[in-house]
């Protein structure tokens, strides 16, 4: 299914009329018109909106091998997020090109997406803040990071929960607690070895 054809499917399962989803998405009807009858796209920040709007994660409305019948909603996004209690939620960041496999995205709540210019082969990244419930949310995206057989083939994503910041690479979960300096530079010194240059380790606490 095409994202033309959820985003018509969705505003009707959620009872919007095409004025109404306009209204919400600070578009005009016209906007809309175009957006499910395939003649443009919506803006990045547009699609982040839809599938708040919506209840769905972003990945069900861009796969078009995603069929939306039988999604699954989530239970919380936007807004809600930040008042519910966090005890239990990952917050943090994802390269999108870092992971080998899409489908770790439906354990994600997507607030933010920017592109990052690297100047290297790869000309942009795709950076995913994210939020996640999901209990075992550090094991899984530790199965799907990417590694290679040189150490600046190694990438990582960090996020943090209850005053644990987590640092996970393919098959190795690193962490400490934030504001104990001494796990915090053993934690930095194993990202050395794996070849992450110091720039790259001024995360967010």
């Amino acid at each position: 299914m095409k994202l033309s054809e959820k985003i018509q499917y969705l505003r009707k399962e959620n009872s919007f009329t095409q004025e109404q989803l306009a209204e919400q998405c600070n578009v005009s009807r016209q906007a809309i018109t175009k957006w499910e009858s395939d003649i443009s796209i919506p803006e990045t920040e547009k699609i982040i909106l839809l599938s708040r709007l919506f209840k769905v994660s972003i990945d069900v409305l861009l796969r078009d091998e995603i069929d939306i019948d039988g999604v699954k909603e989530v239970s919380c996004c936007g807004k809600s997020l930040e008042i519910n209690n966090n005890s239990g939620l990952y917050e943090g960041v994802l390269i999108k090109e870092s992971i080998t496999d899409e489908n770790i995205l439906d354990l994600m709540e997507i607030k933010k997406v920017e592109l990052w210019k690297t100047g290297g082969k790869t000309k942009y990244w795709t950076v995913l803040y994210f939020f996640s419930k999901h209990k075992y949310f550090p094991e899984e995206i530790s199965k799907v990071m990417k590694s290679g057989d040189i150490s600046n083939e190694n990438w990582f994503a960090d996020f943090k929960t209850d005053g644990i910041k987590y640092i996970v690479f393919k098959n190795l979960i690193l962490n400490y607690r934030i504001g104990n300096q001494e796990e915090k530079r053993l934690v930095c010194e194993r990202c050395r070895e794996l070849g992450i240059p110091d720039n790259q380790m001024q995360w967010s606490e």
